[in-house]
């Protein structure tokens, strides 16, 4: 079973003011609810809105990912996590001494997927940086991540658990996962455990494997559809359309989009990435606040999975597990420990923004505030 951790993944950084909206977290998500149509897209204004909570600095990491390019093509071999690291430090150090305008903002930085590598890794660059210089041109306040992935023990432990106990594969196959896949690498695979991914894959059937409760892409989307007719895209209630992904490659490709971007022509596609294990990181950099969150209908990087890496850390428990309301509503279970928030979202697939845009608000906020997640507020008697 073939799976994409890295999908030209955008940090997304928030320099804060004290607004009242939020923002999905990765450039092309961004894009792919807003203007995947066409260029002459008409947005509803209340995505537009959901803009405004901060000054939002975009960086595609590590070079290679979407438009971003070395001169030196030998760099497209060498990446790996440290570099990826390393190289988004040095972008954000020359960002504020362009923009000085900038400095001292609280700064947040967060992503999802294999930003479980990316995201912690830079928090701690920051950190090291600004310790052994004694210079503190980032206020970091903190990070978040969203279905991460980040040990492999624990997340191939989880991902199994996940598919059998929504029914969604076999006991046997269960059992045989287990065996041949428990400390196997998501990213690199052994070939008795690659054989189980092939059954897993038959068993799953057509589902999106992102969002398991919500119709796969069927359409067949290719390169060269464009919409016949505009239409508005955009509202935060609006339903979940699985082939996003794949407008979103065709609203890349168009050379009038990569004209208005300023960006070299070229082909936009997803991207791969290198695996390491980083519960480490999380641990040595847990004093900056950290939310961890999670979609509950993602099999990609179950809830289950980010769950055993949690415990792995030992955090004391803080607040203990609980719902959280959005409009009356259950739209997750949240657990607090000393130094992380942890919070699914219910509903949610991979991509939290893309899949519960109105829950990811009500989450973003509460990341942004500091505050926890929001409790169901007691009904007033009439007498």
């Amino acid at each position: 079973m073939e799976t994409n951790f890295c999908q030209c993944l955008a940090l997304f950084m928030r320099f804060a003011r004290p607004l009242t909206h939020s923002a999905p977290y990765s450039l092309p998500y961004v894009i792919e609810r807003l203007l995947y149509q066409h260029p002459g897209l008409e947005v509803e204004m209340d995505v537009l809105s959901t803009i405004s909570l901060a000054n939002i600095l975009f960086l595609e990491s590590p070079v290679g990912t979407g438009f971003s390019y070395s001169r030196n093509p030998s760099e497209y071999l060498t990446n790996g996590d440290n570099r990826t690291a390393d190289d988004s430090l040095v972008f954000l150090l020359k960002w504020f001494e362009r923009f000085p305008q900038y400095k001292g903002r609280d700064f947040y930085i967060t992503g999802e997927s294999y930003a479980g590598h990316y995201i912690p890794q830079l928090a701690q660059a920051i950190v090291r940086y600004q310790s052994s210089t004694g210079q503190k041109p980032i206020n970091l306040k903190g990070y978040m991540v969203g279905n991460a992935l980040t040990d492999d023990f624990n997340d191939q432990l989880g991902y199994s658990e996940f598919l059998w106990s929504t029914g969604l594969i076999s006991d046997q196959t269960y059992k045989l996962r287990n065996i041949f896949c428990s400390h196997v690498s998501f990213l690199h695979s052994s070939e008795n455990c690659s054989k189980i991914s092939d059954v897993i894959s038959l068993e799953l059937g057509n589902i999106d494997i992102y969002s398991i409760y919500t119709p796969a892409c069927t359409s067949n989307v290719r390169d060269s559809d464009k919409p016949s007719k505009r239409r508005y895209v955009g509202n935060i209630n609006e339903e979940y359309d699985p082939c996003t992904q794949k407008y979103s490659g065709i609203y890349f490709n168009l050379p009038e989009v990569q004209k208005a971007l300023h960006v070299n022509p070229a082909k936009w596609e997803i991207c791969r990435a290198r695996d390491l294990d980083v519960q480490h990181y999380y641990g040595l950099i847990i004093s900056s606040p950290f939310m961890c969150e999670s979609g509950d209908t993602d099999t990609v990087i179950p809830v289950t999975s980010t769950r055993y890496d949690i415990d792995a850390l030992g955090l004391p428990l803080a607040s203990p597990w609980r719902a959280w309301y959005d409009d009356g509503q259950v739209g997750g279970w949240t657990e607090q420990y000393v130094g992380l928030n942890f919070v699914t979202v219910r509903g949610a697939g991979h991509k939290v923004p893309l899949t519960q845009p109105k829950l990811a608000l009500v989450l973003f906020k509460s990341f942004l505030s500091g505050n926890p997640m929001p409790s169901l507020s007691p009904k007033i008697s009439d007498s």
